[in-house]
């Protein structure tokens, strides 16, 4: 899994972070997640700020799924 992987690494953080406040969720700690990712291969400098925060709205999304599914 690569730094543009955005969807994949979403999927990723939520199955190890079910829990975690995504949206009060720092930068720095978003990438030291997604760092530990055991899919994750790529560079750690290859990040900036553009893509941890399309990491986070795509991993926002997958719980707005969810909770729409649960009020069904």
């Amino acid at each position: 899994m690569k730094w543009l992987d955005i969807s994949e690494i979403a999927e990723a953080l939520e199955e190890k972070y079910p829990h975690a406040d995504v949206e009060n969720l720092s930068f720095p700690v978003l990438k030291e997640w997604i760092l530990t990712l055991p899919e994750f291969s790529d560079k750690k400098e290859g990040c900036n700020e553009k893509i941890l925060e399309a990491v986070q709205m795509a991993w926002l999304g997958l719980r707005d799924v969810d909770y729409e599914t649960d009020d069904l």
